[in-house]
């Protein structure tokens, strides 16, 4: 606790909002000692002139990623059409999917109330590729020539069947809104590698599919109960990517910079004279945005790069906002230093119409996704990025709605479904996690979402268990209070 914590004008709000509360805060702190990095911010670090962040004993090991860039593909995928074919699906096409393998699980009320539930094999071919011979669908031409880097995770699962409390979870171990996203976690134990950019940058974009797809709320890269300076900064298409980063018209850097100093100065009084955390955290926000009037400027404009680069990402690279030109960003991004990149594509949200939107959804992701990983691959950032590619849940093996109808689609499925990892210390090339015939229950080797966040966790250098915040009088952590663990078979 600071020395000054308990001054007159420390208030009511600021009070209650440490993290255990009132006299309680009084005890445990004369109990355990604690010091100002215990109770909020230390007062006595200057965040202008301090180093990069993060804390003092992170990583608790030697990392294998320095980054990470997360794909997020919202509105969850079909992992049986796009990399969980099975033989038996198209034996039984058409046919009642099996009682015992639909069992009694929970479906949405979409289809809940089906007088019917047949078997829907992947609707377009596909190929085993690689030297591991992972099947990936002819809708990804561009991926299957980069199997050899992927780790392929089919046993992925979660107890959420539906968008906002699956995605939730996926992005900040939680179902309910509110706690600290997996971005904010890292840039809250590990720091920036960059003073002139943001430690976390997020961008939406809508895809082909489902449009407008599943709505993305900027709380899934929030900070939650972590100091608010580690929420990440939504970059937006256009010439205005960060809102209200100029300076006023008529107001010179000089001008804008010493403005910046005197209300800096006022603020390292009331935080000194109050101990409230968030008055630093605004210093330091300040700061970030007059740094990144220069820096965000020179990250946006993409006219230095080889004309082939853009070749390689496709078309849409030029279209600002699109998934490709995300992509690209996100590769300029982690190579200046950027710790944690987020790209959130929405549209694969295929309750109808399939067999018209999920081909135009792949479209959108195929070439630009691989282009990534190559072009991490050429400049030596790959073994030291972990690429993500996430998404909430998979989709039914049976079909939603009439099987011949052209607006059949599937449903939601939380029971298994497919995620796939590449870069940053995982193992190239493989296969991870069995689901049965019908692609609809693991068998092998399960992965909740808590052990993914564990294994991002390992990657950077951080043992889950041991990274906590005191939050309601608990110590939280990413990967929850329920056991998470790390899954050392696809790491090298």
């Amino acid at each position: 606790m600071h020395p000054n914590f308990l001054q007159t004008e420390l208030s009511r709000r600021i009070f209650l909002g440490q993290p255990c509360q009132g006299i309680g805060l009084i005890a445990l702190a004369a109990l355990l000692g604690q010091g100002p990095n215990n109770f909020g911010a230390n007062l006595d670090q200057d965040p202008i002139q301090g180093g990069v962040g993060g804390l003092p004993d992170l990583p608790h090991f030697a990392p294998r990623a320095k980054r990470v860039v997360c794909l997020f593909q919202s509105g969850g995928l079909s992992h049986v059409d796009l990399f969980d074919d099975k033989p038996t699906l198209h034996e039984q096409a058409g046919q009642e999917l099996p009682l015992s393998i639909k069992g009694e699980q929970r479906l949405t009320g979409m289809t809940s109330g089906q007088s019917a539930y047949p078997v829907v094999p992947a609707m377009w071919g596909g190929k085993k590729c690689g030297a591991a011979g992972i099947w990936i669908s002819d809708l990804l031409p561009h991926l299957q020539t980069v199997a050899d880097e992927l780790c392929v995770i089919k046993s992925a699962h979660s107890e959420a069947i539906n968008h906002d409390p699956a995605i939730t979870l996926m992005n900040t171990g939680n179902q309910q809104p509110g706690y600290a996203s997996m971005g904010a976690w890292v840039s809250y134990g590990l720091g920036s590698e960059n003073q002139n950019l943001p430690t976390f940058i997020s961008m939406v974009s809508q895809g082909g599919g489902k449009n407008p797809g599943q709505p993305i709320f900027s709380r899934l890269w929030g900070s939650g109960f972590l100091p608010s300076s580690h929420q990440g900064i939504g970059l937006r298409p256009g010439a205005n990517p960060v809102p209200y980063l100029a300076s006023p018209a008529g107001i010179s850097p000089e001008q804008r910079r010493a403005t910046l100093d005197d209300l800096a100065a006022l603020n390292r009084e009331f935080a000194q004279r109050s101990g409230d955390p968030e008055t630093l955290a605004r210093i330091e926000a300040y700061e970030m945005a007059f740094r990144m009037q220069t820096s965000v400027p020179d990250l946006m404009d993409t006219g230095s790069e080889a004309a082939e680069t853009l070749e390689a990402y496709g078309p849409d690279v030029k279209r600002p906002g699109s998934y490709a030109a995300n992509c690209l960003l996100a590769r300029r991004l982690l190579e200046r230093g950027v710790r944690f990149v987020q790209l959130f594509h929405r549209g694969w949200d295929q309750h109808i119409a399939i067999r018209r939107q999920l081909p135009m959804q792949c479209r959108d992701v195929d070439q630009p996704t691989t282009a990534l990983i190559k072009d991490l691959r050429a400049r030596g950032l790959l073994d030291d990025t972990l690429v993500l590619f996430f998404t909430e849940f998979g989709r039914t093996v049976f079909g939603q709605g009439s099987l011949n109808d052209p607006g059949m689609g599937r449903d939601h499925h939380g029971r298994c479904f497919t995620v796939w990892m590449a870069g940053g210390g995982i193992k190239p090339g493989c296969e991870y996690g069995v689901t049965d015939e019908f692609c609809y229950n693991i068998v092998e080797n399960p992965v909740h979402v808590r052990d993914l966040h564990a294994t991002v966790m390992h990657s950077l250098g951080i043992d889950h268990s041991r990274f906590s915040f005191p939050f309601r009088g608990l110590n939280v952590k990413l990967t929850g209070v329920e056991e998470a663990h790390v899954v050392t078979d696809i790491l090298k």
